[in-house]
């Protein structure tokens, strides 16, 4: 896969770009190319194109760590006939973990697209893709309104890498794992700690 990255941010380019090679490990795009940069007032954005698979991350010079990130995770409930989706708030501890979720927020929607699913209402998909990898990650901590730790059962409850299995890259699928040798002797062999 061809990566196009640029950073304009004080945060380390390379550090960047290792983690959006992460998160795009074993996903079939072929390129995409990613702009992060700052934004003009908000504390973070994220936009996507799917023509020419581009995703620009934009991150607010003012934020404060850690920050509580708001989010769709968690499951709508229903008062009556009306219904609201309460909102989670993920910790993240630097510039890095922001732009992270925000990049893999956006890859989500490109990957919908990649594997023919309807576009449409994905927000929450997005968002648990991208808790998934940032708590994987970095450990960050999902609360709820109130601030208490939410079990990650509560929050991560669809399998959001199986709905965009169709984007995924067979070729990386197939590899074979690498089986782990113990260096110098083969196992049939004696080991003599005084040579002849």
């Amino acid at each position: 896969m061809k990566l196009d990255f640029s950073n304009l941010t004080d945060l380390c380019s390379d550090k960047l770009l290792t983690l959006c090679q992460e998160g795009l490990a074993g996903w079939a795009l072929r390129k995409i190319a990613v702009r992060v940069r700052y934004s003009r007032g908000a504390d973070f954005s994220g936009t996507c194109f799917y023509a020419d698979r581009r995703i620009y991350v934009n991150l607010g010079r003012h934020l404060v760590y850690p920050y509580a990130m708001g989010t769709n995770l968690a499951r709508s409930r229903s008062v009556g006939r009306a219904w609201y989706k309460p909102i989670y708030t993920i910790e993240l501890q630097d510039g890095y973990e922001v732009v992270l979720f925000v990049f893999m927020h956006e890859l989500f929607h490109l990957l919908v697209k990649r594997a023919r699913r309807n576009t449409r209402q994905k927000e929450s998909m997005c968002d648990r893709f991208a808790a998934r990898f940032v708590a994987d990650r970095f450990g960050a901590a999902v609360r709820d309104e109130r601030g208490r730790a939410i079990p990650r059962e509560v929050w991560d409850f669809q399998d959001v890498e199986g709905f965009v299995a169709g984007a995924r890259d067979l070729r990386a699928a197939r590899r074979p794992i690498p089986q782990y040798k113990e260096p110098g002797i083969a196992r049939d062999e004696q080991l003599l700690l005084f040579p002849p």
